[in-house]
């Protein structure tokens, strides 16, 4: 029965590309009747317009599996935006690629170098390194998906499982789908055309053939459920990647319900505005004394509103762009009574830090981060933790575990990973000499002391 439906709707979108077709809208419809629709034509169109553009991607990235490096292979998809080899992909796609080796339609392959990315809009854009003088490359466009309704026919194109050049065909099931558990910032677009492995990066297009969405997720719950990052989110990010290679999020620490939140039964009397739900420790809307129930009506003079949760994303994308160390002024009103305050946006720091490799030690270790350890950074605002452990190795075998925090090590004092590299390559380099030191470190809000003995390399 599926491949019926699916038969169904792949007739539809090929008359719906109009602009491609070779016969009159009187032609193509009597009566509500399909009358002679040019399939091929339809198909020569869509292949025309995308298909050039997309990138089939392969990626080698280094890993560390139980404290230990590999290399793994992954694949994905991606679209040209520009003459000069600029496409876009996901964030996940490339993360951590050490080598990003891409095919193009018409069979030539090249390598290509990051340019910006972002891990909380999934998004990251690259440019492919072609030799001088190369003629310009095919593009698509980067359309408007605020126009699309729920009904419409897009196409999602890529390389679902790894293989390149494919094409799925379904509607638009919801323009504006709120997934809190991948990102805080973004709403997606939900369709039902087949969105697999390999997929992500690739585009989701409209019959125009133009780009309304990057494939993102497929789902996994069964059914035919997808998801792209709309266009409009990718035209706010891709600036800020080609100008700063990230995304410069801010944090002011507010957390915001909307004014009918229906998951808990609360509705509040009012129109406009959306409300403080809380503030996060030490940020600056706590330090500016911004209260749970407080209802934000202005920020910076441009009113805001969320009636739903779907209404809470694009004023979190609007915190999140504001300058840091500039002054934000929000109005607000607190017990029927109108008030301003002001506040002074922070950045928000790097989503995920460098993980440092401790060779014969046999564990990694990275940096505390507020915003992707806040279980680790409600103990130690500064600091590194062990965020690998290798299997067998000498660090398992006394003991060190996963997310013990690294306060110091044969008694020097340990914040950065600097600290640790210093105190690392003098233990190494004296490793005859004395095979064992102290480590202390703070698990689970306990002190613990860990005699660490690495005179064995399990390397070898």
């Amino acid at each position: 029965m599926r491949y019926k439906i699916l038969t169904v709707a792949t007739a539809f979108i090929f008359v719906l590309f109009s602009g491609c077709s070779t016969f009159n809208s009187q032609e193509e419809m009597s009566g509500g009747k399909i009358i002679n629709p040019d399939f091929q034509s339809a198909i020569k169109c869509a292949k025309e317009k995308v298909f050039p553009a997309l990138v089939f991607i392969i990626t080698l990235r280094e890993e560390f599996r139980e404290g230990k490096k590999v290399t793994l292979e992954a694949s994905g998809s991606g679209v040209i935006i520009s003459p000069g080899g600029e496409f876009l992909t996901n964030w996940h796609v490339v993360n951590k690629a050490t080598e990003i080796r891409c095919l193009l339609f018409d069979g030539t392959n090249y390598e290509a170098e990051l340019m910006g990315d972002d891990k909380d809009s999934d998004l990251a854009l690259l440019k492919l390194k072609l030799p001088e003088k190369h003629p310009p490359l095919p593009y698509a466009t980067i359309g408007n998906s605020s126009k699309l309704k729920e009904g419409d026919f897009v196409m999602a194109l890529g390389a679902p499982w790894g293989l390149s050049r494919s094409i799925s065909v379904g509607i638009i099931s919801c323009t504006n789908r709120f997934l809190p558990m991948k990102s805080e910032y973004s709403l997606w677009l939900q369709t039902d055309a087949s969105i697999s492995p390999g997929n992500s990066g690739g585009p989701l297009v409209n019959i125009d053939g133009t780009i309304i969405g990057i494939n993102s997720l497929g789902s996994t719950m069964g059914g035919d459920m997808g998801f792209a990052i709309p266009a409009e989110t990718i035209q706010q990010i891709i600036p800020q990647l080609r100008e700063h290679g990230k995304v410069n999020w801010t944090w002011t620490g507010l957390l915001l319900q909307p004014l009918k939140d229906f998951k808990t039964n609360t509705y509040f009397n009012a129109s406009s505005g959306v409300i403080v739900s809380g503030t996060e420790q030490e940020s600056p809307a706590r330090q500016a004394g911004i209260t749970s129930r407080d209802r934000i009506i202005r920020i910076n003079g441009e009113p805001i509103t969320a009636i739903t949760e779907e209404d809470l994303p694009d004023i979190r994308r609007k915190l999140g762009l504001l300058p840091k160390g500039k002054p934000v002024t929000v109005e607000l009103e607190r017990d029927g009574k109108l008030a301003s305050v002001q506040f002074t946006p922070r950045e928000k720091g790097e989503v995920e830090g460098v993980e440092l490799d401790c060779p014969r030690w046999d564990f990694t270790v990275k940096t505390i981060n507020q915003f992707d350890n806040p279980q680790l950074y409600f103990y130690r605002k500064k600091g590194v933790f062990i965020f690998g452990v290798k299997y067998p190795g000498n660090a398992q075998m006394c003991g060190l575990q996963h997310n013990d925090i690294v306060t110091s090590i044969d008694g020097k004092d340990i914040q950065t990973l600097d600290d640790i590299k210093a105190v690392h390559k003098a233990a190494i380099e004296n490793v005859k000499d004395k095979p064992r030191i102290l480590v202390n470190v703070l698990r689970n809000g306990s002190l613990k002391q860990v005699v660490l003995e690495f005179s064995r390399d399990y390397e070898k």
